[in-house]
């Protein structure tokens, strides 16, 4: 994510987090006995018979919603069940320097699967260039985000609530609902859209439209708080459309997502350098900085399937980045980046939503041109 200014004027209390469904969690003292009992599984995978899945491509139905730009196929159940049953590996946790705590799951989703996956998210899900505005004292810049992203989610303070419409028969493959954003506490209708977030209605809704997170990246979701668990509200997509596309050095440590956020990083398609590097010391006042040698930075070479999570203290003391790639490497074929996270409040929803939607033109992915192209919507008939 870029760089932005923070969007809550206050801090918070962390809410009590609910008990997890932790069905595989790795921990350091269970590791080593979990990695050597772990199968080996190669680059090219694993000894599943994936035939059918290979096969069966046509989607089951959709996932609808008024703000979704189109519907959103779901998973066909062969690659839900599949996904279902992840990780395929168990992680390595890698904890071996200040304030850094990860698991690398090398991979999480098969590389046969995740292969399929690449192209079914690439091929069906709305994406967006976004654009916007940074003032840094009198300088004010345009940012045009250096990659394509969309994002689903609600943070803790609410939830949606479906009310199927009253004398509706929508076709058996495209399964209708209204879906409300209600107080989480009290179950009252939020407004949302279009709100003054600097009048008096600042604390009334949101003026981001939020969108529940489509069939085919929640199995994933789910999969990921059982391997993990880790609870998560949102879904940030990035699609690196070559090896150009990049995304700088930075954290998230935004206060929305709480002192110790976990946040879980899914790599499809090109494999692609993720580099980590601890940030550096603050220096107490009227101190010099410091003129030592920092080290170079960690290096996961991620490829398609893998998997970090990123917790406890990383966020708070280590930045990432996805380096641009040239020469030979540009043209890598694309890469899809998933991210799990979990907002605490409505700053995170508003955020998200301004810097991965924007206001812009959606885009869809053009097979015959093999490139995003504006979506226009369909006329009706």
């Amino acid at each position: 994510m870029m760089s932005k200014k923070r969007t809550i004027d206050a801090y918070f209390s962390i809410p009590k987090a609910k008990k997890p469904r932790a069905v595989n969690l790795i921990t350091v003292k269970d590791e080593s006995r979990k990695l050597a009992t772990s199968p080996k599984i190669s680059d090219d995978d694993d000894t599943t018979d994936h035939s059918t899945a290979a096969t069966d491509k046509e989607p089951l139905d959709y996932t609808t919603h008024a703000s979704y730009p189109f519907p959103i196929p779901r998973l066909s159940g062969n690659l839900e069940t599949e996904i279902s049953g992840l990780p395929a590996r168990a992680a390595r946790v890698i904890a071996d320097q200040p304030d850094l705590d990860l698991l690398y799951f090398e991979p999480y989703i098969s590389r046969r699967i995740s292969r399929q996956l690449f192209e079914f998210l690439r091929d069906e899900l709305p994406f967006y260039r976004v654009e916007y505005d940074i003032t840094r004292g009198p300088t004010k810049t345009h940012i045009r985000t250096p990659r394509w992203t969309t994002v689903f989610g609600l943070d803790e303070t609410a939830r949606f609530e479906t009310n199927p419409p009253s004398g509706s028969n929508p076709p058996s493959d495209r399964p209708s609902s209204t879906e409300r954003v209600v107080d989480a506490r009290t179950g009252k209708p939020i407004p949302v859209g279009q709100i003054d977030m600097e009048g008096p209605r600042k604390e009334a809704g949101y003026k981001a439209i939020p969108r529940p997170i489509p069939h085919c990246l929640d199995v994933l979701r789910k999969s990921t708080e059982a391997a993990t668990g880790c609870q998560f509200n949102f879904c940030l997509v990035n699609y690196y459309a070559s090896g150009a596309d990049s995304i700088s050095f930075h954290s998230d440590d935004e206060r929305f997502l709480g002192p110790l956020p976990a946040i879980a990083s899914f790599s499809l398609g090109a494999s692609r350098d993720f580099l980590m590097k601890h940030k550096p010391p603050k220096s107490e006042p009227g101190e010099a900085k410091s003129n030592g040698t920092s080290k170079p930075p960690l290096k996961l070479p991620l490829v398609t399937g893998d998997m970090v999570l990123m917790r406890g203290r990383t966020q708070a003391n280590w930045l990432h980045s996805i380096p641009k790639r040239s020469g030979r490497n540009e043209w890598d074929g694309g890469r899809i980046n998933i991210t799990f996270r979990k907002a605490l409040v409505k700053g995170g929803t508003e955020n998200y939503y301004q810097y991965n939607v924007g206001s812009g033109p959606v885009y869809k992915w053009n097979n015959a041109a093999q490139e995003m192209r504006p979506w226009t919507e369909a006329p009706e008939l």
